[in-house]
């Protein structure tokens, strides 16, 4: 009995030669993609969503803000700004006894805005 393949698959192998090159040359660079990668890895989760987007005004907010922010002890809060530190998307500086988070840089607040644009 001949096997059969589904129906969202090519029933034969071709492509467009022109096309694909087209498309591989258009490709961000790795460095690029493995940014946005990271990015994306980060904002799958909703509570550092929640921080990123706390942070996108471009104000910072020490550990216990963030806490607040997300009605989580300020342990939970300190492992996510943690691992937002470890994927580069944040910065922090120490004041006494207090530290202070705020964005790396602009992608995220660039990417936050497009997300959570309000309909005109």
């Amino acid at each position: 009995m001949p096997k059969t393949k589904p129906a969202d698959i090519c029933q034969v192998r071709c492509f467009n030669t022109d096309l694909v090159a087209h498309v591989r040359d258009s490709l961000p660079d790795d460095e690029t993609l493995e940014t946005a990668e990271t990015l994306f890895a980060a904002l799958a989760d909703k509570s550092r969503l929640k921080i990123l987007h706390a942070l996108s005004n471009g104000q910072e907010l020490c550990v216990c803000d963030v806490a607040t922010v997300l009605d989580a002890q300020v342990s939970a809060a300190s492992h996510h700004l943690r691992k937002l530190r470890d994927l580069k998307l944040l910065k922090y500086r120490n004041e006494g006894k207090l530290v202070y988070y705020s964005l790396r840089d602009e992608l995220v607040t660039q990417v936050l805005n497009h997300v959570f644009k309000e309909d005109s």
